[in-house]
């Protein structure tokens, strides 16, 4: 499987949550069985699932491959790729995925409890818009997403106590200015 095995993956807590994701629970569960029967699962980070974690495989029994890979199929080397860093044209979509695939940005996202990280992403689908700007966490912070595969972002303003600062959106996009 060469990515986007789901529409987005917020984390693996979706597998042990009495309201995670029942569809997550079943794919994972339903790849486990199929490789305790002896079939290699291999599964490659996509635009949509590049959180898939070590718990999803542990259920699964899938093995994770880097993007890209080389992979004997057959009788032939191949060049196995989930296609997205094809895509040069794009370069908003190469910067975000810069950002979002830092372990930086991923152990940020993580660290947030499941219900915040889906509430960011339900405003978004809920409002069809791709940017949310929100105060009250007071911690200045850009976050990636993506909601239905739409680039999406979130910024959170900071406080004005230590740091200090507003956002400021023109045509050239938004930009933090600190004081």
């Amino acid at each position: 499987m060469l990515g986007d095995l789901f529409e987005y993956w917020i984390g693996d807590e979706e597998l042990d949550t009495p309201d995670g994701d029942p569809l997550a629970r079943k794919v994972a569960e339903a790849l486990g069985a199929l490789s305790r029967k002896g079939v290699g699962v291999r599964l490659m980070h996509g635009n949509r699932d590049f959180l898939i974690g070590k718990r999803f495989c542990e259920v699964s029994g899938a093995c994770l491959l880097d993007d890209p890979s080389v992979e004997k199929i057959g009788r032939a080397r191949t060049l196995l790729m989930h296609g997205d860093t094809l895509c040069t044209d794009d370069a908003d979509y190469q910067a975000w995925r810069r950002v979002a695939r830092s372990r930086e940005w991923q152990r940020e996202f993580l660290a947030k409890p499941l219900p915040g990280r889906r509430a960011a992403l339900q405003a978004l689908r809920t409002h069809g818009l791709t940017r949310l700007v929100h105060g009250h966490t007071h911690r200045w912070a850009r976050h990636a997403l993506e909601v239905d595969g739409r680039r999406c972002e979130r910024r959170v303003l900071p406080d004005w106590y230590e740091r200090g600062g507003y956002l400021s959106i023109d045509e050239t996009g938004p930009r933090l200015v600190s004081f």
